[in-house]
């Protein structure tokens, strides 16, 4: 039976981090782990990373802070942002620089490859871990995982043949549920369940939204350019700026990405709504003194078209139809339009999953609690993050943690150094 020192399960974003971390370790200390394997179910590695950020490669954000992330377990917080301290944005852009990839940040933070290609961090993270040491091996789905003695009994699907390996560590970074046609489909969960793990309610993230139509049918297609999305819960509200594109099903663009974050988990209640702000530098006061001045200076105008020039024309007769004619409720909806949310486009359609393998269940290493020498990293965790480069931060500062745990071990049988 073939015998491998470490198995990653996943060749997404968190085990191709944690391939090149531990690659590092080889030529640092020269005295590498026996065999290293990444797992991927798929024909290619990286492929939800290589279409991130719209195919540019958002990577990380300039400002990570902890009220970007998310997860069940409130008390979890605090060791997520313990986690993005030790390993920061700035750690993970000179990860990048040391690989020859110079990152670029735009207006709101958010952190690009100089060339904008996201397919270009894939390959610079498969081109560095291949020559050492590192094994890619595709098309190898992970079926089932046993505990055997100091190590696992891998039993995974190559190519159409069952196949078995013994490995001493094993690190679970199989992502989530979100966004199948990448391979996650969340399968990966019952791996950890089979040793006595538990996995959150899980919902999707960075989705767009399912809304009320009745008074939007006639906007599909368009766009509200920098809008403002306010978003009320019966746990609060919260509020974000963005583009919002009206659809046959509700609503999309990133404002509704980001703003999704916090309020899918809470869809369910039936109390959950979301209020557009066509224009958020103008205040409501005068917008109505502009809706009265038309008034005066279009006597004949039908009152469905008072808006023009204020907002797009299709919106604005939409918002007197809503209003009734009422300038001054259409001035209240220009600055807040009520929508209900019904739900989300799903698991299919969202970036990122809400929910997952509890913190709680890790050590503070990300071992886990229940089996000695399986770990996690990346989505498959119970931590989720804005849109904005945020969760791929997490991917990294969460591999890290491995890696160091990982080598540590590794210096009390060969010796070496530190990720």
């Amino acid at each position: 039976m073939e015998k491998i020192s470490i198995a990653i399960i996943g060749g997404g974003a968190s085990g191709l981090f944690l391939a090149n971390l531990l690659a590092e370790q080889y030529e640092k200390s020269g005295k590498p782990f026996s065999k290293t394997v990444v797992f991927e179910r798929g024909e290619r590695v990286g492929r939800k990373l290589s279409a991130t950020g719209n195919g540019q490669g958002n990577i990380t954000n300039s400002a990570v802070l902890s009220s970007e992330y998310f997860s069940s377990e409130k008390t979890s917080l605090g060791r997520v942002f313990e986690i993005l301290r030790a390993h920061s944005n700035a750690e993970f852009q000179a990860f990048w620089e040391s690989r020859g990839m110079p990152l670029i940040a735009d207006e709101r933070g958010r952190m690009y490859p100089a060339g904008r290609q996201a397919s270009a961090l894939t390959d610079a993270l498969r081109f560095y871990a291949s020559p050492r040491g590192v094994e890619l091996r595709v098309s190898a789905w992970v079926k089932k995982l046993e505990k055997r003695g100091d190590g696992f009994l891998l039993h995974y699907e190559k190519d159409g043949t069952l196949q078995e390996c013994f490995a001493e560590k094993v690190i679970l970074c199989a992502g989530g549920k979100a966004a199948k046609n990448f391979g996650t489909d969340g399968s990966a969960y019952a791996l950890a369940q089979s040793f006595g793990h538990t996995v959150t309610p899980l919902y999707p993230s960075l989705v767009q939204l399912k809304t009320e139509t009745a008074h939007t049918k006639a906007l599909k297609g368009i766009r509200v350019a920098n809008g403002g999305l306010t978003a009320k819960m019966p746990s609060g509200e919260c509020a974000v700026r963005g583009d919002i594109i009206f659809t046959d099903y509700g609503i999309s663009g990133d404002a509704v990405f980001r703003i999704s974050a916090f309020l899918t988990d809470k869809i369910a209640d039936g109390q959950t709504s979301v209020f557009i702000d066509f224009l958020p530098q103008t205040e409501e006061k005068e917008i109505l003194r502009l809706l009265q001045e038309k008034r005066r200076a279009y006597k004949e105008l039908e009152t469905q078209e008072l808006l023009f020039g204020v907002v797009n024309n299709q919106i604005g007769r939409a918002i007197m139809r809503r209003a009734a004619g009422d300038i001054g409720k259409a001035a209240a909806f220009v600055k807040a339009f009520p929508l209900s949310v019904t739900g989300s486009l799903g698991f299919d359609y969202a970036q990122v999953t809400k929910g997952g393998i509890p913190l709680s269940e890790t050590g503070t290493d990300l071992e886990s609690v229940y089996a000695s020498g399986l770990y996690f990293a990346g989505e498959i965790l119970d931590v989720d993050g804005q849109c904005g480069g945020f969760n791929l931060q997490w991917a990294y500062s969460s591999a890290c943690t491995v890696a160091n745990a990982l080598v540590k071990e590794n210096k009390k049988v060969k010796g070496g150094g530190t990720v």
